[in-house]
């Protein structure tokens, strides 16, 4: 009894082992058989089934003519697998000269495979995908340390951020029965950024700052003296203007401008409902783009946001980054009022905010966006709208409005508002 009650334990361990290799044998096969199956092209399996559909259908009826279609039909499936057999292990190298552009522009780069192995390695096709495309190269034979450089250019006709790789060096048989391909490379991020254009002239903003302007408000403590105004309850005594007090007998204190950093924030919607075409949202981006560097260079903090999130836009190359992957936004972010009451709860120091937006947007709506704009800020919206062939201005509210039908009229529709 007491050695069945040993032997139980150990006839149970052994089972459990002989589960665990029969498991681990199985997993390896069928990652083979994942690997043989991925390496067959839909042609190849329909091949290999009409092979083994005649080969079977003739041997039962007895049709030799049938049998030796199947052989055949078999033999060029092997002859074609043969031409799977061989090394493809290129030192590949991927280069953009830039991997940044203006949309319409060319972007250029090269393709650079080396053997460093010892043996020479056979004809094989390399592919290049590009975005939702892709290209193909063929190399011929290279013997070892050979390369062998492609140069290739990627147009660039909307505006976004172009996944270009990872490149796939591609074995495969001439009738394309067969396809083994091998990755190489990491892919490399193309950004297409929106037209601009640049413009001098007039500060965008109000620079109130130490070294800047004052602005219109008063207040009781600031850098900026304005005027004497007699002592209230609450004042505070450093600000007592002695000489004044002793000369008029009644306590003065001084009252001060208003100064604040320079803010300028860019608003731009991007809901579908707010735009009648798609062309008016790229060119309320080029807009959006064009004023935002304008902004930068004059030296000026910048916020960008859009529905749902804020836009990085510390330098000139991070706003158009930015601008490059913006797309139209979800139904349930709301449009141009939602986005003006969170830029009013976000930056509420802004000294100018500048609204971009289609002509979809209704009168009342925009009103209501320029009345929840930040208090004291001053407000420029900035309408677009393809087929206007002169720029409007109008004002709404404490806002100003201008309506542009292009990127070039830009300059001239903020000359008015500036002026």
């Amino acid at each position: 009894m007491a050695a069945d009650a040993i032997a139980a334990p150990r006839a149970a361990d052994r089972e459990a082992g002989w589960r665990d290799i029969v498991a681990v044998i199985g997993a390896r096969v069928l990652d083979r058989l994942r690997r043989i199956a991925a390496v067959i092209r839909p042609l190849g399996w329909t091949v290999m089934a009409l092979a083994v559909a005649a080969w079977v259908t003739g041997q039962l009826l007895g049709w030799q003519e049938v049998v030796v279609t199947g052989l055949v039909l078999a033999a060029v499936a092997v002859i074609c697998a043969l031409f799977l057999i061989g090394r493809t292990e290129y030192d590949v190298s991927l280069d953009l000269a830039r991997t940044r552009v203006v949309v319409g522009e060319r972007a250029v780069g090269a393709l650079t495979l080396l053997n460093r192995g010892s043996r020479a390695i056979l004809p094989s096709r390399v592919v290049l995908p590009v975005g939702a495309g892709r290209g193909e190269f063929s190399i011929g034979r290279l013997a070892p340390g050979q390369e062998a450089e492609e140069l290739f250019a990627i147009p660039t006709q909307r505006r976004g951020v172009v996944k270009v790789g990872p490149v796939s060096v591609v074995r495969g048989d001439p009738l394309g029965l067969f396809e083994r391909a091998h990755r190489r490379d990491d892919p490399v991020d193309l950004y297409v950024h929106p037209n601009t254009t640049l413009f001098g002239g007039q500060s965008l903003g109000f620079l109130r700052d130490l070294e800047g302007l004052p602005a219109a408000d008063l207040s009781r403590d600031d850098v900026s003296f304005h005027a004497l105004l007699e002592y209230q309850p609450g004042d505070d005594l450093r600000h007592v203007h002695w000489r004044s007090t002793a000369r008029t007998g009644t306590m003065m204190v001084r009252q001060f401008e208003e100064t604040r950093r320079s803010h300028f924030v860019i608003g731009l919607t991007r809901s579908p409902r707010d735009y009648r075409s798609d062309e008016d949202f790229e060119l309320a981006i080029s807009v959006a783009g064009s004023i935002g560097l304008r902004a930068l260079r004059d030296s000026q903090k910048v916020d960008v946001r859009v529905q749902g999130h804020e836009l990085p836009a510390g330098t000139g190359k991070q706003l158009l980054d930015s601008l490059s992957m913006v797309e139209h936004s979800r139904p349930r972010d709301g449009g141009v009022p939602e986005l003006a009451g969170v830029l009013a709860a976000t930056t509420a120091s802004a000294s100018v905010v500048a609204l971009v937006c289609g002509s979809a947007v209704s009168s009342e709506d925009l009103r209501l966006a320029c009345s929840r704009m930040p208090f004291g800020a001053r407000v420029i919206a900035v309408v677009v709208q393809g087929g206007v062939e002169q720029p409007a201005l109008r004002r709404i509210a404490d806002a100003d409005v201008v309506t542009i039908g292009a990127l070039d009229q830009l300059p001239l529709a903020l000359q008015k508002v500036l002026a």
